[in-house]
């Protein structure tokens, strides 16, 4: 049975109704759940994994745009539902998933019949605008060199020091080109901050940051 606290904001008998009509399904790690251009079929509701949605340009540089765990709401999906227009990006299995889908005519049905549920859809979706528009700062207005410090930081102080990561792949983190991340990695690299190797950055000067003085 799915268990999502989007769910526990119906009654009794919509909650019921819910249930019966969606499933749970598996998502193996690279499957693309949808992408640009595609119609939303429904509100797909993340019970465990990780899923990234990431967009691309027409010059094939791309960002991620978000990410989705354990009892989190596809946001891009509700857009498209309340508007009807395709996806403007793609949604990525990062780490085996577990997410049910509400059908669109249930999804719409809930909407109108549940403020609780509606309130909670739109809270969902205004914390992610938060988030997007912070993106949106990053990219326009700070330096490239101080993102990927701040990014290469933030693993290192999860325990993280070395990163299975491809330069290109790292671009679409930052939303910048494979050519930029190289450029900078091979600065630190030059600094003794990191240590490069195919596929892999290693945290070396750059994680004695964290240490304590």
């Amino acid at each position: 049975m799915a268990k999502h606290s989007i769910l526990e904001t119906l009654n009794e008998s919509l909650r019921k109704d819910t249930l019966t009509s969606i499933s749970v399904m598996q998502f193996p790690p690279g499957q693309v759940l949808f992408s640009a251009g595609e119609h939303c079929r429904g509100l797909p509701l993340v019970l465990d994994g990780s899923i990234k949605v990431q967009m691309t340009g027409v010059s094939g540089q791309g960002i991620v745009l978000y990410r989705m765990g354990a009892d989190d709401i596809c946001t891009l999906s509700i857009g498209c539902l309340m508007t009807g227009r395709g996806y403007r990006a793609e949604a990525i299995v990062e780490e085996e998933a577990e997410a049910a889908i509400i059908p669109r005519g249930l999804f719409d049905r809930l909407m109108d019949q549940s403020a609780e549920f509606r309130l909670a859809i739109m809270e969902s979706y205004g914390k992610r605008l938060d988030d997007l528009m912070l993106l949106v700062e990053e990219v326009a207005f700070r330096r490239m060199d101080e993102r990927l410090e701040e990014w290469l930081l933030a693993r290192a102080s999860h325990g993280q020091r070395v990163l299975a990561i491809t330069h290109q792949e790292l671009g679409i983190e930052l939303g910048t080109a494979r050519e930029v991340v190289s450029r900078l990695l091979k600065e630190l690299e030059r600094q003794d901050q990191v240590r490069l190797a195919r596929g892999k950055i290693e945290l070396t000067g750059l994680a004695g940051k964290l240490a304590p003085a």
